[in-house]
């Protein structure tokens, strides 16, 4: 197989705590496609190494086509490119990591893809107004929305809805509006809707007035046959339509309707289909990652193509990001003919496949090897491992970590350490990958300024670190 650096002779930097452990991992790299070098650079830890000391310390000429920094070092590598006139690239943060980064497990999966279409639902549109409307489409399209559904509340006056659609068209949006009131959907489909919701065969010459396309449900609650005699009256009319035999809760008819989309699609392939997962997402109390990648997974499986999404409980806040990032998998999936597993670790968010760096014995190794006074965390299946030179413990409670610290004169250090030791800990108890100075990654839930939060970690450990041993005093 052939890998992102095939011919390339790749020059390594590292610290002397690391230096082994990648000596160990590349030399046991099955058949690689390029020839490799390691240079320490002389730091301890990666996270110290600048593009100042690497400027210094990198003999020359560097007998390499490409350098490879450690994941950790926050040099700028086109400034480094251009004093040694070689590109650099930053490697993963974990050699653990390093074997897929070489492509010696497989190229990083294409996710450009996908075959669904998302409608997420405002469901109370008719109680916003317009610019509020406006808003929330815009929130909703940059976390992976195709249509903006105004949903309509009965019993509820809608006077803005011909403006909110006509805003919301001026935007570039797709629009489609759902409601059980004849009159709203009138109006909908004259102010230039894209798409009615809850059509059925008696309801459906409301398409006629428009060019909205209708989504077609049973006219009466689980009735297959009503939907199969609507979808046969649009065709007789000329419409193009979508068909949803509507996914009901658990408990309440939720392994029936998947009898019916099974259904459907043996009697009418070929035909749109739409799924509304929000019976399942929002009215099931679990992390909802898990439910849309399985409903996803069937929607794959039976060729639907549109996806109804709402949030309104506050435990669904990144469905649509879920959503999005499933059906991308799934298709990448479906392509290769594979397992859904392996494309992305983005809706991994609360246990990670491989939640441990290091075992507790290579955590053992590199403590052994420590000189300096800093302190080190790490996590492996056995707890918390706090170490610094002279001192390795392990500990299953962050408190607990408490009577090994030096750090009573130095409250901002005690702060610092105490922060990454709860850190730690929630990362043990989850199953999720630790990392000193970094934020946990809970996948597609991960707040859009994690890379900010990221970097002001980053900061305050290395001042720390290279200003301070533990007991406080400046190093040599």
């Amino acid at each position: 197989m052939q890998g992102p650096f095939s011919g390339q002779k790749l020059l390594f930097l590292t610290g002397h705590l690391a230096l082994q452990r990648l000596h160990k991992v590349l030399a046991e790299l099955p058949e690689p496609d390029f020839t490799h070098t390691v240079v320490d650079i002389g730091v301890k830890v990666a996270a110290l190494m600048t593009g100042e000391i690497i400027e210094r310390r990198l003999p020359r000429p560097v007998d390499a086509t490409l350098v490879v920094v450690p994941g950790r070092c926050r040099a700028d590598l086109d400034r480094l490119a251009r004093h040694f006139g070689l590109p650099f690239v930053r490697g993963p943060d974990e050699i653990a990591d390093l074997p897929e980064f070489l492509g010696r497990k497989g190229g990083k999966p294409d996710l450009s893809q996908h075959d669904m279409r998302i409608f997420s639902e405002i469901v109370d549109a008719s109680a916003l107004t317009p610019g509020e409307i406006l808003r929330r489409a815009l929130a909703m399209r940059a976390a992976g929305a195709d249509v903006i559904d105004l949903g309509c509340l009965p019993d509820t006056p809608f006077p803005h809805l011909e403006k909110s659609i006509a805003l919301l068209k001026q935007a570039g949006l797709t629009v489609s509006v759902d409601s059980a009131d004849r009159n709203e959907l009138l109006r909908a489909n004259r102010a230039g809707a894209d798409y009615l919701l809850s059509l059925h065969e008696n309801s459906l010459d409301v398409a006629l007035e428009g060019n909205a396309v209708p989504v077609l449900i049973p006219e009466e609650p689980r009735d297959l046959d009503s939907l199969l005699r609507a979808m046969d009256k649009a065709e007789a009319m000329g419409l193009n339509f979508i068909a949803d035999p509507v996914l009901d809760p658990i408990h309440f008819g939720f392994s029936a309707s998947l009898a019916r989309y099974h259904r459907l699609h043996e009697l009418r392939p070929g035909v749109d289909v739409m799924m509304g997962t929000g019976n399942l997402t929002e009215l099931t109390q679990a992390d909802t990652s898990g439910i849309t990648a399985m409903l996803l997974g069937i929607a794959s499986e039976l060729s639907i193509n549109n996806l109804l999404v709402v949030h309104v409980s506050a435990h669904t806040r990144a469905t649509l990001q879920e959503h999005d990032l499933a059906r991308r998998i799934m298709f990448a999936a479906k392509a290769d003919g594979a397992l859904p597993k392996g494309y992305s670790a983005g809706l991994s968010q609360v246990h990670d496949i491989k939640p441990f760096a290091n075992t507790s014995a290579e955590i053992a190794e590199q403590a052994a090897m420590v000189r300096d006074r800093n302190y080190r965390i790490e996590t492996a299946e056995d707890g918390i491992h706090l170490y610094t030179r002279g001192m390795h413990v392990v500990e299953q409670n962050a408190f607990a970590a408490f009577p090994h610290l030096e750090v009573k004169d130095d409250p901002a250090h005690a702060f610092y350490l105490g922060a990454e030791l709860q850190r730690a800990e929630i990362a043990w108890r989850l199953g999720k990958r630790f990392a000193q100075d970094e934020p946990l990654n809970f996948g597609v839930a991960t707040p859009e300024d994690a890379q900010e939060d990221r970097t002001r970690l980053a900061e305050a450990g290395h001042t720390l670190k290279a200003g301070k041993d533990k007991s406080g005093k400046d190093e040599a």
